[in-house]
């Protein structure tokens, strides 16, 4: 067994998740989603239209698209408004797309019908992870939205054809870590952020090396490392939303 990280867990150990539905009680899905100190409130809410484009170019079925944001307060020192700066810096764009790539993975557009999925993921604390919490707990939001449309016979059938997670990865101190908080990110020599469906299968696999290269092995040891967080994850998932749809 190899020696603890400065939070007391192994190299291949996730941090402490937890997912506590109905945050927003006006969204039509909602998750609060923590992984350790990281905690982001991810909602999906329905909206009866289709984007611009896809009229104008006549494309049928819906569409999923994601916003993100840390709010001012998620960080040590304050972290500015975009809108204050007049647009996105790059980093939010890279997130949010990242995002709706994810879910738009594991979802059927044309059983979506005319609607748009709007996700929104809103960082309130950070330490590490907000875009893999992010895509975890949208995920979770858009599920629970999908059984309200149901519900009330908004919608035919289940558009989401798996469920999607991610995490974290890296080598910190020479060594390949899970999960990476602030303290292991910052001074991770490679970080990597894995995006899989429940299925096992890649969406998304983003890896560099932080002035530093790793070999070809290194980067099956992390990918290996990631898919069994990914299942552990997956399976927690799986156990939250069976409780919530049982409670019904």
């Amino acid at each position: 067994m190899s020696s603890p990280r400065s939070d007391g867990r192994q190299a291949d150990q996730l941090r402490p998740i937890t997912f506590e539905a109905g945050i927003a009680p006006h969204a039509t899905g909602s998750v609060l989603v923590s992984f350790g100190a990281t905690r982001v409130i991810c909602a999906a809410m329905i909206e009866p239209k289709v984007p611009a484009w896809m009229r104008q170019q006549g494309v049928k079925g819906g569409w999923l698209t994601a916003e993100y944001s840390m709010l001012p307060y998620s960080t040590l020192e304050r972290k500015p408004r975009d809108i204050s700066k007049g647009k996105l810096d790059g980093r939010t764009v890279e997130i949010q797309r990242l995002i709706g790539r994810s879910l738009r993975a594991v979802l059927d557009l044309q059983k979506l019908g005319d609607n748009t999925l709007w996700i929104d993921c809103d960082v309130l604390q950070a330490d590490g992870g907000t875009r893999t919490a992010s895509i975890t707990g949208a995920y979770l939001a858009a599920r629970l939205a999908v059984q309200q449309l149901l519900d009330t016979k908004k919608l035919a059938e289940n558009p989401l054809v798996d469920a999607v997670a991610a995490v974290s990865v890296g080598i910190c101190g020479g060594r390949e870590l899970l999960d990476l908080n602030y303290v292991e990110d910052k001074d991770a020599e490679v970080d990597a952020n894995i995006v899989m469906t429940g299925r096992g299968q890649f969406v998304e696999v983003q890896s560099s090396g932080e002035e530093s290269t790793f070999s070809p092995e290194q980067l099956q040891g992390l990918l290996t490392l990631a898919q069994k967080g990914l299942k552990d994850l997956a399976a927690l998932q799986t156990a939250f939303l069976t409780r919530q749809l049982l409670a019904r």
